[in-house]
């Protein structure tokens, strides 16, 4: 395998983990605000990132690549309203989808159809979850400023339950 799609191979576990710090960050947020739904969200979204990094790392580990982890940056966001962190996930989602798009460039360009292969799972994950996020900002908008929207909403993502990723490396 390449050098450079190795190297982005092993950062990419390091942004999928700071992506899990960023979302126990806002689920943190939002238990403060006693919006457990949204609470509950945001923790599933930290297990998928978390989990998005393991697949990572056993990808490189079953093309015999070394995975190094690196230290994962503090979350250095500020949240000062409930819509908030709804509108800084999405941006972080349009980030991670460029980070994906750039491994797989680089595995295209180097003919490096496995990796390919395993990338398009992410390709169809981030397009999911850009969705979801900008239907959650969108929901909020047109129901979250009466409360009995936003205690619905809430209700309803605390009713999201946690599914492991279906990619299987073997």
């Amino acid at each position: 395998m390449n050098n450079k799609i190795a190297e982005l191979l092993n950062d990419q576990i390091n942004k999928e983990l700071y992506s899990a710090y960023l979302y126990l960050d806002m689920a943190n947020y939002y238990d403060e605000l006693d919006l457990d739904g949204y609470a509950n969200y945001y923790m599933i979204q930290a297990q998928e990132e978390r989990d998005h990094a393991l697949l990572f790392m056993k990808y490189m580990q079953i093309n015999g690549l070394k995975v190094t982890l690196k230290a994962i940056d503090k979350p250095d966001k500020v949240f000062d309203s409930v819509l908030a962190p709804l509108e800084i996930a999405a941006e972080h989602e349009r980030y991670v989808t460029d980070l994906i798009n750039n491994i797989y460039h680089e595995a295209q360009l180097d003919k490096d159809y496995r990796a390919m292969k395993f990338l398009d799972w992410f390709v169809d994950e981030q397009m999911e979850e850009e969705d979801n996020a900008d239907k959650m900002i969108s929901r909020y908008k047109l129901f979250g400023s009466d409360p009995k929207g936003l205690y619905l909403l809430d209700q309803e993502y605390a009713a999201r339950v946690y599914s492991a990723p279906s990619l299987v490396l073997d």
